[in-house]
């Protein structure tokens, strides 16, 4: 029956069994994505964030901002070339994964999409 199931990766139980999207350990009750997430999931969950030209980007990074960007009740926006330093790596909102302080500006979020690691 548990022929094709992994076993648990905490306890190595080797009666789990599944249950909607996650494979459960009766034994230990740890519980974790079924599929091709396992690596993700055993290594910290760590996700990459890439920036726009596919550089890695890491906590304390110095970026620049790579096109004009339009800022709410601002009427000059953040201008392409701008230099970004200290960011933050974080999980946004609407794929606003990086967290900083941009001169002029303040705190904001931005996309790792328009930056590029400086």
């Amino acid at each position: 029956m548990n022929e094709n199931l992994p076993p648990c990766p905490e306890c190595s139980g080797v009666y789990t069994y599944e249950m909607g999207a996650l494979y459960v350990c009766p034994e230990c009750g740890h519980e974790w994505p079924a599929g091709g997430e396992t690596a993700e999931a055993e290594a910290g969950g760590a996700k990459v964030i890439k920036d726009a030209v596919g550089n890695v980007l890491a906590d304390g990074d110095t970026v620049t901002v790579v096109k004009t960007l339009k800022v709410k009740g601002s009427p000059t926006g953040i201008k392409a070339g701008t230099k970004v330093r200290n960011i933050r790596l974080v999980d946004g909102v609407d794929g606003h994964d990086i967290d900083c302080k941009v001169d002029g500006f303040g705190p904001m979020q931005l996309k790792s999409s328009v930056v590029k690691k400086a």
